[in-house]
């Protein structure tokens, strides 16, 4: 299944979610998708999208 990722990340955004990225290499990320409060990780995933990783830049979460 191919999934939006990108949409998927505004989405937890909008919800007053957090994400972060917690590996990182030229052509891939992966990212957690942590509680509300950036506590407890609920989810992650690692993706080579590259609407995804223009999305991310050089953020480091979704708070940069």
């Amino acid at each position: 299944m191919n999934s939006d990722r990108v949409a998927e990340l505004q989405r937890w955004e909008d919800a007053g979610a957090v994400w972060r990225v917690i590996g990182r290499t030229a052509d891939s990320v992966t990212v957690a998708l942590l509680r509300c409060d950036a506590g407890e990780e609920v989810g992650r995933f690692t993706s080579d999208d590259a609407q995804l990783l223009a999305f991310i830049g050089d953020r480091d979460s979704s708070e940069d």
